[in-house]
């Protein structure tokens, strides 16, 4: 086993309890009750504003860290809200505001898309931005071992 001291650096094995909330206190997501998440720093797990804030944290750590949406997941952009045909979307699918899709781009990429309105029958408005983008994020983790994976029990 290693060391319990080891700090997070950039390619650690991480295993963190952790819960993301929105500035309003409403919950997003939460490893509380669950499986913590394992993963390895830089891998793509978290978004970069939450590795920094995790770097320099031993197990047994707490950090609850306030990320403003430039840190987090960026500003929406009004050009990422297409006006699409309802015929896009499959005939059985009940459409309604609000409602996530999942859409493949011609790169073959699978990107989530939120129905804002339905203007008529025959349209859709649906933004492509990140559900989270445009709000302050509230990070609270607890560090529950750091080290090889085989070695983060």
């Amino acid at each position: 086993m290693k060391d319990s001291s080891e700090k997070i650096a950039a390619d650690s094995s991480v295993l963190i309890d952790y819960t993301l909330a929105l500035e309003s206190g409403t919950v997003i997501e939460s490893t509380q009750g669950t499986d913590p998440l394992r993963f390895k720093m830089g891998d793509g797990s978290l978004i970069e504003g939450l590795e920094a804030a995790l770097v320099g944290l031993s197990a047994g750590d707490r950090q609850c860290v306030q990320l403003d949406p430039r840190e987090a997941f960026g500003f929406a952009d009004e050009t990422n809200v297409h006006l699409m045909t309802r015929d896009k979307f499959p005939a059985d699918m009940e459409l309604e505001p609000g409602l996530i899709v999942g859409f493949t781009t011609p790169s073959g990429e699978e990107v989530p898309g939120k129905i804002l309105e339905l203007p008529d029958e025959t349209l859709a408005v649906i933004d492509f931005n990140h559900p989270l983008a445009g709000h302050t994020i509230t990070f609270d983790v607890e560090v529950l071992a750091v080290g090889e994976q085989e070695e983060v029990k």
